[in-house]
């Protein structure tokens, strides 16, 4: 166990002293406006009526030397009421720790002081900390959440680290760290042990000063440029020693696995899907060498039986769906005639026409070696593939995820696909089963229905899409039903068996147990990371509970130079979130340890491509709500727009979440036609900090859907007016009518 481990186990035993002031605290909080305010008051008074000159060398002295007499004549007394009068000041954040230090110095002399201060300076910063995190974290976290969001991902994996930095560094307001630290997620026992170890050198240098009170005639020799100098070297101290102890693990690693002198390559991607082929452009664009390993066809998943092959299979789909509805558009019928076999030929054409982008052709001409082939992992540097080994400097693990087959009695014995095997389909099934209600199931479900096949979804949710909006899933749904798909939530999918030559499933729904015969069934539960047979497990590369690759937030693994990208890794399976980790990953991989980008997931936008459309980024209502935020919703329906009357796509709405009082924009659900396209302007807007109100001084083309982004922000103006405003505003118009 390591020594760090260890400290901040013993002071775990503060754990019964903290769940008894948390009691205390939270009788507090139905008075935090109150108490809140007095605080402010007062430390505002301290620091404004408190004379500057009390912390003059001059006053240093005179205090010295009043309470000098008092201490030889009582010296526990008075260390005992120098201790908690310094608690008092930390606590409260009041001027003149520092200053009270220097004191402290004079009287007690360096051993007794430093130890006082230590303890006290401690103590007195934790309460300011717990104050700060009752009071003030629930406000900061309403207003500023989307943006407070990254700071507290980087507390939460290095928060010890970022404390002690800031504890060493005195040119940072003292008072300042306790308060913003107690906004974050650090531990209580955390901030308590490396505030006691990272204050340490500064309390040591204050408190000398104040031994050497006598001797000081200028305040420069007690904050000297070169004091402050010493003090910022020792604020970089901690990343200095996390680079050596970084580039200590990596020559220990070197040393362990026999590192070669030369590499073949500066980088080497396993894994040609989306994000392997980015991360190799990555590199051939910035000029390194690299290798890109890929057992099956380039282009991954993506290109050959996912995204591509899906939206072109959806929007035959939507041809035939829009001819039943010939009258609606004022035509006495419309005949969609087709043949399943050729539409799936259709679909093999538009895969060849976008193929050429992901090729090996293309790849290999910007300077990538393409080697086709199962990679096996070695070690840290060598990849063996057919037999040859290439080294590297460093590995990038973009393997993606396949179709997760659930463990359900009987499925040995029927037909079923997955989203992977599906196009190898020629003949429309009858009847159609689909497990799973996510993206993809909803997808190809109302894609069968809209074909003719008589299709059942199940879901073991309480809703379709569960991660979405309920109100926008509810409209998905709706449209799913009216497309002839039997939906049935909260059911549990429990065995097949065959009868009479028949496939039937059994899942237990609220209702009771539910029977649906099938000819086909498609399995759509989820995606499992490719993983397996690559070595990690020999490597020591850690993996999560759900089977990806553990990676900090510049994408590295727990072995140094082996960094993961895309559905190996998550927490996003979608292709975009993917390219953009590549991105960080192959940058960090290649210019690390001398330039890190670290990966931000603060607006990653999504979309179900059902009809309608499902789009979001930010948070949900339902985050909102788990995260205790006091927010706010904007609505705008799709029924009011006139360009969605006139395509007679008016089901859906566009859903804004802001915090009351606040138009920062936390999250935005789209439902409804083109809903992929119109949330990329929100996307936009709060990338770059952009308030809903905002929105309202962009110019739209007339009639267009995009202008639903724009009646949003209307409505949340409308909302936001002064009432005061208006009434000013009538008076104003009146008398110049007069």
């Amino acid at each position: 166990m390591s020594r760090r481990v260890q400290i901040q186990k013993n002071f775990d035993v503060l754990s019964p002293f903290v769940s008894i002031l948390d009691k205390l605290l939270l009788t507090m909080v139905r008075t935090k406006p109150i108490l809140t305010t007095l605080l402010g008051c007062s430390i505002l008074v301290a620091w404004v009526c408190v004379p500057k000159e009390l912390f003059s060398l001059a006053a240093l002295r005179q205090v010295a030397q009043q309470a000098s007499a008092f201490q030889h004549n009582s010296p526990g007394l008075s260390l005992f009421a120098y201790f908690f009068l310094y608690i008092f000041i930390c606590a409260l954040s009041l001027p003149g720790a520092a200053a009270l230090t220097i004191v402290g110095g004079a009287l007690f002399g360096m051993a007794k002081t430093t130890v006082v201060v230590s303890f006290a300076s401690t103590l007195g910063a934790t309460l300011a900390f717990i104050t700060s995190r009752y009071l003030l974290r629930k406000v900061i976290q309403e207003r500023f959440s989307d943006r407070f969001e990254s700071v507290q991902r980087g507390i939460r994996r290095e928060g010890a680290l970022y404390l002690f930095a800031l504890r060493l560094v005195p040119l940072f307001p003292f008072f300042l760290v306790n308060l913003l630290m107690g906004l974050t997620p650090i531990r209580l026992s955390t901030f308590f042990w490396v505030s006691q170890v990272g204050m340490l050198p500064g309390t040591l240098a204050y408190v000398y000063a104040g031994t050497e009170l006598a001797n000081i005639q200028n305040i420069h020799d007690i904050v000297s440029s070169k004091l402050l100098f010493a003090f910022a070297i020792l604020g970089i101290l901690p990343l200095i020693s996390s680079r050596i102890v970084s580039i200590l693990r990596t020559r220990k690693m070197a040393q362990q696995w026999n590192a070669p002198k030369e590499f073949d390559f500066n980088m080497t991607v396993i894994g040609a899907g989306s994000a392997g082929l980015v991360s190799a452009y990555v590199a051939a664009a910035t000029k390194a060498k690299v290798a890109l390993i890929e057992r099956a066809q380039m282009g991954g998943d993506c290109l050959n039986t996912g995204c591509v092959p899906s939206k072109a299979l959806l929007k035959t789909a939507r041809i035939v769906a829009q001819s039943l509805r010939a009258k609606e558009f004022g035509l006495r019928s419309l005949c969609a005639e087709f043949e399943f076999d050729e539409i799936m030929q259709r679909v093999q054409r538009v895969i060849r026409r976008i193929e050429p982008h992901d090729s090996r052709e293309r790849y290999e001409k910007l300077g990538v070696q393409c080697i086709q082939g199962d990679a096996e992992i070695l070690d840290p540097y060598r990849v063996r593939v057919n037999g040859k080994v290439y080294s590297s400097k460093s590995l990038v693990v973009a393997t993606g995820a396949m179709s997760t087959i659930p463990a359900i009695e009987g499925i040995e014995r029927i037909q079923f696909v997955t989203s992977e095997t599906l196009w190898e389909l020629r003949e429309l099934p009858k009847r159609l089963l689909v497990v799973g209600g996510g993206p993809v199931g909803c997808e190809l479900a109302q894609c069968f229905a809209r074909f003719g096949s008589e299709v059942t979804l199940l879901e073991t949710a309480s809703q379709i899409l569960s991660k979405e909006d309920f109100e926008a899933a509810q409209v998905v749904r709706e449209s799913l039903e009216a497309d002839g798909v039997q939906v049935h939530l909260s059911t549990e999918l429990n065995r097949f068996f065959i009868e009479d030559s028949e496939q039937i499933a059994v899942a237990l729904g609220p209702d009771g147990e539910v029977r649906a015969q099938f000819d086909l069934a498609l399995l759509a539960v989820g995606r499992t990371p490719r993983t397996s047979n690559l070595g990690l497990d020999r490597l020591g590369v850690q993996l999560r509970e759900n089977g990806t690759i553990e990676t900090d937030r510049y994408l590295r693994t727990t072995v140094p130079n082996i960094y993961a990208c895309g559905d190996v890794t998550g927490p996003y399976q979608l292709t975009h979130a993917g390219a953009y980790q590549a991105w960080c990953a192959s940058m960090n991989a290649l210019f690390s340890p001398w330039k890190s980008f670290s990966a931000n997931y603060r607006v990653i936008p999504r979309c179900t491509y059902t009809e309608p459309e499902l789009a979001h980024v930010g948070i949900t209502e339902r985050e909102a709500l788990s995260r205790d935020i006091d927010y706010e919703v904007t609505q705008y329906y799709l029924s009011e727009l006139d360009r969605a009357i006139c395509e007679e796509d008016t089901a859906g709405f566009v859903k804004v979440i802001t915090p009351r009082k606040s138009g920062s924009i936390l999250g935005v659900t789209i439902v409804g036609h083109g809903a992929g396209e119109l949330i990329s302007e929100f996307v936009l807007a709060m990338k770059k900090g952009m308030k809903l109100g905002s929105l309202l001084s962009i110019i739209h083309t007339y009639p267009t859907m995009a202008e639903a982004n724009k009646f949003v922000a209307g409505e949340w103006r409308k909302n936001h007016v002064p009432t005061w405003v208006v009434k000013v505003a009538e008076k104003f118009h009146a008398w110049r009518r007069s």
